[in-house]
């Protein structure tokens, strides 16, 4: 019982989030961010070590964020209320969004627990699969 009570402390202690440098994010995850933001506008940049694994997050002053991977590979990225790079997000599901939404924009895009989701301008959410096919919607 005693193992089990440290063992379960040992993975809440790892559940906060640290602060690290932009320096100190996976080189891909830098370029990511120099390529496609703001640098200047970094708020904080942090670190989730998960059970699994890690995540790193780089928070924006205007609100805006994206998340990586452990390796720097892009998790999600969130811009609130503008457009998300167009880079950021597959060729095919820029096509699919434009040609059944056409006045929305996507301002979310991310890993999703079975695929990927985007969120629109519009408020909806739509839903892919891992080969990037709508496979629904949530509004």
């Amino acid at each position: 019982m005693v193992a089990l009570m440290a063992f379960v402390c040992s993975l809440s202690a790892c559940a906060d989030d640290q602060l690290v440098t932009f320096a100190q994010l996976p080189v891909e995850a830098q370029n990511t961010v120099k390529q496609y933001f703001d640098e200047a506008n970094i708020a904080f940049c942090t670190l989730d070590r998960e059970f699994l694994g890690k995540e790193y997050k780089v928070q924006f002053n205007d609100g805006s964020e994206i998340k990586f991977e452990g390796d720097g590979s892009l998790h999600s990225v969130d811009c609130k209320f503008r457009a998300v790079p167009d880079a950021l997000v597959p060729e095919i599901v820029r096509q699919q969004v434009k040609a059944s939404f056409p006045q929305a924009v996507i301002v979310e895009w991310g890993k999703d627990d079975w695929g990927w989701k985007a969120e629109l301008s519009n408020q909806l959410e739509l839903k892919f699969n891992s080969k990037y096919q709508m496979s629904g919607i949530d509004d």
